[in-house]
């Protein structure tokens, strides 16, 4: 385990007041329902503290002159997906949210998200962020289409195509497109 993931680890165990002696065996044997609730809240919680974590980082980044174009590739991503996904970083959190129209796509598995997501595009939704079994989604004004590709960014002919990276959630990256069709 990386450094990282052993303090999150850790964190999450504590928060869950489990004992750290848990990790040295099978956790579906060890721990009740309501610890396994109990780790299923703290970990949720330290998902939105990572969250929180990684939009003043962006934050900060911003407001020190790193580019849309070099935040979305550190993490993955286009510019424009970047810059949809953290909004304007001058601005506060609500502001940003004010100016776009956000929303969860889900639950969605492997096997119908993609049915999903064709929907919600002909709707002027596209996604953004993407995880465990749910997408979020911003409103435009036209039609989108989305390609699930395992794990790599769009190829050069896909940039050719209009393809971006709308988000990625491993094994997946999901390329979105703007049709430039109203959206119905």
């Amino acid at each position: 385990m990386t450094d990282l993931h052993d303090a999150i680890t850790l964190a999450v165990l504590d928060a869950a007041a489990l004992d750290r002696d848990i990790l040295d065996g099978n956790l579906e044997s060890h721990l009740t329902p309501e610890q396994h609730l109990a780790l299923i809240h703290a970990g949720s919680d330290a998902e939105g503290e990572a969250r929180a974590i990684l939009r003043q980082a962006v934050e900060s980044a911003r407001a020190g002159g790193v580019s849309w174009a070099a935040i979305g590739a550190e993490l993955g991503m286009s510019r424009q997906a970047a810059q949809q996904r953290f909004g304007d970083a001058s601005k506060p959190d609500d502001a940003a949210d004010d100016e776009a129209e956000y929303r969860w796509l889900g639950p969605v598995t492997a096997f119908d998200e993609m049915a999903e997501l064709e929907l919600a595009g002909r709707a002027g939704w596209h996604t953004v962020e993407a995880g465990m079994l749910r997408h979020r989604m911003v409103r435009t004004d036209t039609q989108w289409e989305t390609k699930r590709l395992i794990w790599r960014g769009p190829s050069r002919r896909d940039e050719a195509e209009g393809w971006i990276v709308g988000s990625t959630m491993f094994p997946w990256a999901y390329l979105v497109r703007d049709l430039g069709i109203p959206a119905e």
